[in-house]
Parts: C-alpha cells; sequence; structure tokens
C-alpha cells in the first residue's frame, strides 16, 4: 500500500510540475509520519523515502535509534523552547520556528552542540486563531532578527493552509507566501538563502507546487488515516 501511494504522489507531482513549468527535483517530498509505528516508516524507506516530517520531539526521540542513519528528520510541528535540546543533533531542518525566542533558543543549542540549524518561519497566510506562525506582514523583519543569530540558517518558510474542502481555495495563500518570499530575497542580497517554501500537503500539494512550494508534506496520502489517540 506504502509504495502504492508513494507512487501516485510521486506521480501528481510530476504532473503538477509539468504544469507549472517546474523540474520535479525543485520538489522535495516530506513523509509524514506521526503516529505511525516503524515498521510502516521502514517500508516506506525501502521504497525510496529518506525524508521523513514528525510533528512530536517525543516521536523523533523514539523512532530515531530505530532506523537507518541516513534518514533526514524533519520537525513540523509546533516546537517548545525546552525542548529544542533532544533534537538539535537529530533533525535535518525545524520547519516550524514562530517566534524569536524559539529561534533564539534553537540558536544557543545550536552553538552548544556544534552545529548550524537549518530552519524555516511558520508564516500563519489565514490568521487563523487555531492555528501557530506569524502574519505575513511580520515576515520580513523576523527573517533580518534571525538571520543575525548564530548557529542558525533561515531557509525560508513553512505554512499551514486552512482545512478546506475545496483545495483551490488554498492557492491564493500559497501564491501570497511565494511572493513574500521572492520579495524578502530580492530586497536583501544576505537573504540570498531564501529558497525552501514547505506549503501543501494530502489536499492541496498540488495546488502548493504550482504556486512555487519546494517541500510538500504528505502524511494520509502514503500512510493512510492517522490514529489521533497518540
Amino acid at each position: 500500500m506504502i509504495k502504492d501511494n508513494l507512487d501516485i504522489a510521486k506521480h501528481n507531482i510530476e504532473e503538477a510540475c509539468k504544469r507549472a513549468g517546474r523540474d520535479t527535483s525543485e520538489v522535495t517530498l516530506i513523509a509524514v509520519s506521526k503516529t505511525k509505528p516503524v515498521c510502516m516508516l521502514q517500508e516506506a524507506y525501502d521504497a525510496g523515502v529518506r525524508e521523513f516530517g514528525e510533528n512530536k520531539v517525543q516521536e523523533i526521540m523514539d523512532k530515531y535509534d530505530k532506523l537507518p542513519s541516513d534518514i533526514h528528520w524533519h520537525m513540523i510541528g509546533h516546537l517548545q523552547r525546552n525542548k529544542v535540546k533532544y533534537i538539535i543533533d537529530k533533525v535535518e531542518m525545524i520547519h516550524s520556528v514562530d517566534s524569536l525566542r524559539l529561534a533564539e533558543t534553537i540558536s544557543s543549542e545550536a552553538v552548544k552542540h556544534g552545529v548550524t540549524m537549518k530552519i524555516l518561519i511558520e508564516v500563519n497566510v489565514a490568521d487563523e486563531e487555531t492555528k501557530y506562525g506569524i502574519s505575513l506582514g511580520e515576515a520580513a523583519d523576523m527573517v533580518d532578527k534571525i538571520m543575525k543569530l548564530p548557529g542558525i540558517i533561515v531557509k525560508g518558510f513553512m505554512t499551514v493552509a486552512p482545512n478546506s474542502k475545496n483545495s483551490e481555495e488554498n492557492r491564493k495563500f500559497f501564491r501570497d507566501l511565494h511572493k513574500i518570499a521572492v520579495d524578502i530575497k530580492n530586497k536583501n542580497i544576505d537573504n540570498k538563502g531564501i529558497d525552501v517554501l514547505s506549503m501543501g500537503m494530502t489536499n492541496d500539494y498540488e495546488i502548493a507546487i504550482e504556486e512555487g512550494s519546494t517541500m510538500v508534506r504528505i502524511g494520509t496520502g502514503i500512510f493512510g488515516a492517522r490514529n489521533y489517540s497518540i
């Protein structure tokens, strides 16, 4: 099932790239494995997946040593400052930096562990009260502040678009974030590293790709429905 689902997702990514005039190499598929057992992650690994996304620090900790060491782990869920130290030397990228205070903690822990952490700033594109992230209007200022911190590289932005029955409704949000990212990159020579847009999930990743996404986070579309009791 997982391999078949991956094949479908890869095909959809290829088709979305064709529609947008993009190369498939520009888009990274992150298999969102939250709540899923190690055996399912291993199955995805055996099918070629090397990028896995988790929402909780504890799940990364539980799975890290049970799976191959060439996996790139992505922290995509809300991250509490007191838990940064547990994953600072384990994850490839933190997608969910939603405050300067969190960035400062990541910086401190990165320096302490002798690593450089790639981060994405989380933007609440639709200003939803139930979601984390800064507003679009705060993005440029946040980049300027965080990029001055040691041990951190600001790679771009992440967003979780509204959970809409009609995925087409999210196109405007993806387009707005892409425009902000391009504007920031063009205005400041120091921001040339901003080239990652983590946007698009199972229900809307094709539209996100058409609007410039470079990372899509697919969970249900690969592993099936999640167990939310965990």
